[in-house]
């Protein structure tokens, strides 16, 4: 892509590198600077270097990573922020947004380099005082990020995933914590035990260990109320969000907003209550039959949302991605036989995997099948999910791994689906 800086072109494609524009090395695309030589550019710089060319002064990057909780975390962080007057810009997974106004549709977690620098220009023109993202673990590893002054970094957990491209959990864990080695302000999750990170200007957050922000009491009567410390100090917030992984969510951007602007931290949970959640986010569809989207796609993820509803009977609805990470598979399975009445086990994208094959390798973990239905089809699991549902009011149908995902990936194709409209065709 190009990016214009003080009417200079910058480029990280070869091919549109040429006399007069500069060309930005990094590591995807370092083998063709002989190419762009050869098309006539002169100028190159390293991509760690383009802030050099680049006025940032006047916007807060916060940067949010973890394997679950950052599109939550940051659409929190953005809600918050907006609430409290000021100028926003928001890039993540469900796309790029400038003062709640959606600015482009869904993209990768974390963009190349000239993309993110093209979209702080963007929310720059637009006045936003501060730019929120999320990091993934690929972009860390790809130094997509590299180059980029964190007014803050966020740690929200580290569980397993993305090991079709990591290999080992070890690796993956590495490549995450990695992000939280240098000295700029950090909040992290005290309450994972595999963080590791450079305590210089760090403070945390947690519901069971010691920490900056420690959650003191919580309940779930009328929505989710919390009590938390920040050292002596006692505050609350109310938020219709459900599940304790939620409390860690929004009080990762309570404590964010409270460390990066000069707002008292009641006023800023005052505000908390108008968040009300991203589609596919734990998203409640129906109450009568309870159904509720999610995009839990990990083995955590969904012990996680099961938890939440221990007192229910669950009937889980479920796949897993194809040309992803296998061994995860029967985990998924194994977390579902503990806490679902009934299991569905579907299709999510199988990509260029044999459905039926995944879905084997999910049974693999359920010990019982008595209570297991196996539905290829995912529009045949939601409706048979719903009509189930609709004959036990103790129940919640919890459809699981794609959330507000706009599509189903077979082979390369994309064929539309949402697990939402799914859903209320069938109330």
């Amino acid at each position: 892509m190009q990016l214009t800086i003080n009417n200079k072109i910058y480029t990280d494609n070869s091919k549109e590198a040429k006399k007069g524009t500069v060309f930005v090395i990094s590591k995807q695309n370092e083998k063709f600077v002989e190419d762009a030589k050869s098309n006539g550019c002169e100028e190159f710089i390293e991509a760690k270097d383009l802030k050099t060319h680049f006025d940032m002064k006047a916007i807060k990057v916060i940067g949010v990573t973890g394997t679950n909780g950052k599109t939550t975390t940051t659409a929190a962080i953005y809600s918050i922020l907006l609430d409290l007057g000021y100028k926003v810009a928001l890039q993540g997974t469900r796309g790029f947004y400038i003062n709640d106004e959606k600015m482009e549709d869904y993209t990768l977690t974390t963009p190349m380099q000239l993309g993110n620098f093209a979209h702080i220009q963007k929310a720059l023109e637009e006045g936003c005082q501060f730019f929120v993202m999320e990091v993934s673990s690929h972009a860390i590893e790809q130094k997509r990020v590299e180059g980029l002054d964190f007014e803050l970094k966020v740690h929200t957990n580290i569980t397993r995933d993305h090991l079709d491209y990591h290999k080992t959990i070890e690796e993956y864990i590495n490549v995450k914590n990695s992000f939280f080695s240098d000295e700029c302000k950090k909040l992290i999750n005290k309450d994972d035990p595999v963080v590791k990170f450079n305590p210089k200007n760090a403070l945390t957050y947690g519901l069971e260990h010691p920490s900056t922000y420690k959650v003191s009491a919580y309940s779930f009567t009328n929505g989710t109320n919390v009590m938390f410390n920040k050292i002596a100090e006692v505050h609350s917030f109310t938020s219709s969000l459900m599940g304790i992984f939620n409390i860690y969510n929004i009080m990762a951007a309570v404590a964010s907003v409270d460390m990066i602007t000069d707002n008292s931290l009641d006023k800023i949970c005052e505000v908390v209550e108008n968040f009300a959640g991203v589609e596919g986010r734990m998203e409640i569809i129906s109450s009568d039959p309870f159904v509720i989207v999610d995009f839990a796609h990990t083995p955590d993820g969904m012990k996680k949302i099961f938890e939440s509803f221990n007192h229910k009977d669950i009937i889980a609805v479920f796949g897993a991605g194809g040309n992803r990470d296998k061994q995860k598979r029967p985990l998924m399975g194994k977390i579902a036989a503990n806490f679902a009445k009934t299991i569905i086990v579907t299709s999510d994208n199988p990509r260029f995997e044999d459905p039926d094959e995944i879905i084997q390798d999910i049974c693999i973990g359920i010990e019982k099948k008595d209570n297991l239905i196996v539905e290829v089809n995912r529009k045949e699991a939601i409706k048979k999910a719903v009509e189930l549902g609709k004959k036990n009011p103790s129940s919640v149908v919890l459809i699981l791994g794609k959330g507000d995902e706009p599509y189903q990936i077979i082979y390369d194709k994309k064929f539309p689906l949402v697990d939402k409209d799914e859903v209320l065709k069938h109330l």
